[in-house]
């Protein structure tokens, strides 16, 4: 089967957080929203897989409580990835 691959996210900056623990994952987040805003990065992608959803928690847990992130979704083509769109000044 043929996967749809949404076109306007191959433009976004992207991490893969596959295999990083729910500790370590506050983190790579955290420096990667900090990179992006220094970078005028409006639009992420995190890949954190369709797994059994300790990792998606946490990920939308560390999104909620930053200020930087004006709002975030699961990709509709990709249940294993995060749209995130930054307040960028």
């Amino acid at each position: 089967m043929n996967r749809i691959i949404n076109p306007f996210t191959s433009f976004y900056e992207t991490i893969d957080i596959h295999g990083e623990t729910t500790e370590t994952v506050v983190y790579v987040l955290e420096t990667f929203i900090k990179d992006s805003i220094k970078l005028k990065n409006k639009d992420l992608v995190i890949i954190n897989g369709k797994c059994s959803g300790k990792l998606k928690n946490k990920n939308n847990e560390i999104l909620k409580r930053n200020k930087n992130v004006q709002e975030f979704y699961i990709d509709m083509y990709n249940e294993g990835c995060t749209i995130v769109h930054l307040h960028i000044d």
